[in-house]
């Protein structure tokens, strides 16, 4: 009898687990359908949806003001980690999660502009990261998958920089590396090699966490994850490595140059209405520096660069401004690029021109910027706009579009002038990198003391090893510097004082590989980006049908 019994006892088991889980079932039946996705964080899982703002925030920390290169490699690999082989309506989302994450951060410079404008530019940044992350999510299904990931960086950023109004390149990826083992490498391919490489870095480092997650205990399965985590750790190597064969020179002919920090009034948007005090600063401070030469404190510069709005008067409309400005370069006895804001021909518009002041001839060429910026200098959609939002009513006339590039000479050398923005802009410096110096004339007094002065810097310190050219940058109220051809500075000040600095720096001719390639890099890593996108989406159509 026994005997007998014992098959009917895994048979009771079976129905008693059948009704347990058919109990179960019923529970999870009777809870919301919302219930259940919140419990489980939906098709991505709670572990990626912490992932996601956890990268974009850990690549934040790697841009000035905290300014931790390293911790741009952590924020890659993460963001690739919580991105990978997601459906692509998924991996859109999540990008779009770690883009506010960190953007909200990255651009609080924005915020004396006032809290709405900082939050909305940093969700409309944020949504480049959305194609960027359903790219990610399918292109990390393929082999190789780390080169297609950095590729995207690359993409997302060509389109940000671009569209709309001409593009917002800040915060760029290459712009956290401006002073590590990547910076070198912006000689050869500008600044989109230097981001394709540091998210390929960060993307192998995703890889070999992958590698290292499949492998199990036992000698023969930690063989299996040895290969990829080899391929990882030598690619990494060979890029860190590779910079320092890259030839970053200094020589040059050496010219004395004076870059001249005037200092405004008092902060906020308001300081504009203080522009002859603007001026005068400018103008005591190029006295005094003349007095300390004729008292042999100082050596004699060769030539002498303002900042951006130098003078808000227009000197060629107001003849105490135009006096002013000759007086001070007549003391100074040597060519001064003036930042000045002038009326167009016809008053509609205003042009902000950085001009060649001699003391011998009085103003002469100029450059006028090129890229003026959307909502601050000028307005697109201005009969709507002013009607809702009241504080563009402080804009009330549109700033001009240059149309030539800002090549100029400048006593015994020439110069390639950029004028704040511009700096950010891959063409508007290749442009000007003719220049024996370039020259970056700045204004950040409405951002003064948050992230943007330092960032701004970074960007220099970027151009001048991606150009092999000293770059002078004039602020009203800091952050002025002199930053070598090998990105180091020479001279920094601090922000809200009165300074000068007068150094003798190398003027350099030669080009990089970086400037004759131009935009070739870039474009290629685009089309490579576009290329393993549409083979992902082809691959996963082809499993769709095939299941």
């Amino acid at each position: 009898m026994a005997q007998e019994t014992l098959p009917e006892q895994p048979a009771a088991a079976d129905a008693a687990g059948t009704a347990g889980t058919a109990e179960a079932d019923a529970a999870r039946t009777a809870r919301p359908a919302w219930s259940v996705r919140l419990r489980r964080g939906g098709r991505a899982g709670w572990p990626r949806i912490l992932l996601a703002p956890a990268g974009g925030l850990i690549l934040w920390l790697a841009f000035p003001s905290a300014d931790l290169p390293p911790l741009a490699l952590v924020g890659v690999a993460l963001l690739t980690l919580a991105l990978r082989g997601l459906p692509a309506r998924t991996g859109a989302w999540l990008g779009f999660v770690g883009g506010v994450a960190f953007f909200v951060p990255v651009l609080e410079g924005v915020r004396p502009v006032g809290p709405d404008a900082w939050i909305a530019l940093s969700l409309i940044e944020a949504l480049y990261w959305a194609p960027m992350g359903a790219g990610i999510a399918l292109v990390t299904r393929l082999p190789g998958w780390p080169v297609w990931t950095a590729a995207l960086w690359v993409a997302q950023e060509a389109v940000r920089g671009r569209v709309p109004f001409g593009g917002f390149p800040w915060a760029r990826l290459a712009f956290s590396q401006t002073a590590s083992p990547f910076t070198p490498w912006a000689a050869v391919g500008g600044a989109p090699l230097v981001t394709f490489l540091t998210a390929l870095v960060g993307a192998l480092a995703a890889y070999a966490v992958v590698a290292a997650a499949r492998a199990r205990r036992g000698l023969r399965l930690h063989r299996a994850a040895a290969r990829p985590l080899a391929v990882a750790l030598a690619v990494s190597a060979a890029v860190v490595g590779g910079a320092f064969l890259i030839p970053t020179p200094t020589d040059g002919k050496p010219v004395t140059v004076a870059v001249i920090q005037g200092n405004v009034p008092r902060l906020g948007l308001d300081f504009l209405g203080q522009r002859r005090a603007v001026l005068d600063n400018h103008v005591r401070r190029t006295h005094e520096l003349a007095a300390r030469v004729r008292a042999g404190q100082l050596p004699r510069p060769e030539l002498v660069v303002w900042p951006e709005n130098a003078s808000d008067l227009d000197p060629f409309a107001e003849p105490d401004a135009y006096a002013a400005i000759d007086g001070a370069v007549k003391d100074i006895g040597v060519p001064v690029l003036v930042g000045a804001l002038v009326d167009t021909p016809d008053g509609q518009k205003v042009e902000n021109r950085g001009i060649v002041w001699d003391p011998r001839a009085g103003p002469g060429d100029y450059y006028v910027k090129r890229h003026p910026v959307p909502f601050g200098e000028y307005l697109p959609f201005r009969s709507l706009l002013t009607k809702l939002i009241t504080r563009f009513e402080r804009i009330p006339r549109d700033f001009a579009k240059g149309t030539r590039s800002g090549v100029l000479r400048l006593g015994p050398t020439t110069i390639g002038d950029v004028i704040c923005f511009e700096v950010a802009y891959d063409k508007e410096v290749r442009d000007v990198s003719a220049g024996s110096l370039l020259v970056v004339q700045t204004n950040n007094a409405t951002y003064g003391r948050t992230s943007l002065p330092p960032q701004q810097i970074a960007m220099s310190r970027l151009r001048a090893v991606e150009h092999g050219r000293t770059i002078l940058v004039a602020a009203t109220s800091g952050i002025s510097a002199v930053v070598a051809p090998d990105g180091r500075m020479i001279y920094r000040s601090r922000e809200f004082v009165p300074d000068m600095h007068v150094a003798a720096v190398p003027a350099r001719t030669s080009r990089t590989v970086a400037d004759r390639l131009g935009a070739a890099p870039e474009w290629a890593l685009v089309l490579l980006a576009a290329g393993a996108v549409a083979a992902a989406a082809r691959a996963t159509a082809g499993q769709d049908e095939g299941n």
